[in-house]
This record gives structure tokens, sequence and C-alpha cells, in this order.
């Protein structure tokens, strides 16, 4: 399986690429965005600033979109996560669009939010990959206009955010898998065959 991970240049592309490769994927980065989708599996990797991130994709914004909704592959992590959606209150410049939503400042006194929370699943969701306890960093989270596409919920100081969403054979999450021990990497595995089934 050949997993290309996006680089816009702040993601956590190190210790993310090693916990793909223990799936068995050959992993690969690539800083262009209209090469990205020459792939089995697309990664939006998580870190980093969504304006930054947007602008680094709006060259092939639509072919890359294209390619989601046409059914590729693709996992988003964190940043890469809330790519998938229309724009953000954090920055400037378009998302994906593959979710229809908007990325909003956690409603909490106390942002970021750094360290482990729970994940609960959702109890409409039909997926394999589970997780109940994962490390998060983040200060914003999506809010998605259909709340079918949500897989599971995590809550932080009173402010209940999606944790995972799906769309066609994309998958979202808000998480970082690659930080969260063992638990985490079997999750990103079973995330890869989820989307690749």
């Amino acid at each position: 399986m050949r997993v290309t991970m996006f680089d816009y240049g702040a993601g956590n592309l190190h210790s993310l690429g090693k916990a793909l490769e223990l799936s068995g994927a050959v992993v690969s980065t690539e800083t262009d965005p209209a090469r990205c989708v020459d792939a089995d599996v697309l990664v939006l990797p998580g870190v980093g600033a969504f304006g930054l991130a947007a602008e680094k994709l709006a060259p092939a914004r639509e072919a890359v979109r294209a390619a989601i909704l046409d059914g590729l592959p693709t996992i988003g992590i964190c940043l890469g996560m809330q790519l998938l959606f229309d724009e953000s209150d954090e920055g400037a410049g378009q998302g994906l669009g593959v979710i229809a939503g908007r990325v909003e400042r956690l409603r909490s006194a106390r942002v970021p939010q750094i360290g482990w929370n729970t994940v609960e699943r959702d109890e409409s969701s039909s997926m394999d990959a589970k997780l109940e306890w994962a490390y998060y960093a983040n200060s914003y989270v999506a809010r998605p206009v259909d709340a079918s596409v949500i897989e599971a919920w995590s809550e932080y100081d009173g402010d209940r955010f999606p944790a995972v969403v799906t769309t066609q054979r994309a998958i979202g999450v808000q998480f970082h898998p690659e930080k969260s021990t063992a638990a985490g990497t079997r999750f990103l595995a079973d995330a890869l065959r989820w989307c690749t089934r």
C-alpha cells in the first residue's frame, strides 16, 4: 500500500510516518498537492495552522477535493481533519470542502487542549476502528453541518465535539493516533483498512 503524506511545512511527519509503516505501508511525503492524489492513500497530517496549510493546498484544491469525492482513500489527522471542512476561524483560506461545516475555536476557558482524553463511539457508528483514549493537542474543532458523518465524540471542559468523522472513503480524526501509544497505532492500522476496503 502506497501512502502519501502531504507536507505543508508544519506537519508531524516523522512519528506519523513511522506509525503508518508499522501497518506495512510504504510511506512517502509530497510537497506538491497535485501529486498527492497519485497514491493508494492520501494522509493529511496534524500540527500547524489552518491558513498556511490551506494556502499550500490552494493550487490543487479542486483536484484534491475531486479525488477524495471520487473515492481516494484519505486520512486527515488533527489539522488534516479540519482541512476536510469548508473553512476555519483559525485562519483565512478554503478547506477542501469534502465535509460541509466550519472549524471553530474550542468553547472552553482553557485552550489549547493538550493531553489524553476519552473517545466515545457514536451509537450510530458502523466503523470497526475504535479507540477509548487518545492524545490531543488542539485549540480548534470541526463542527459538521450533518451530524451523520460523526463516528465518535470527545468532550473537553464542557465542549462536546467530533473526535472522528467519515465520508466516502475519507476519515478524519481530531486526535493524534501516532502519539496515542500502541492503541493509537492499532487504530491507525484499522483506519487504513477501513478507507481502503
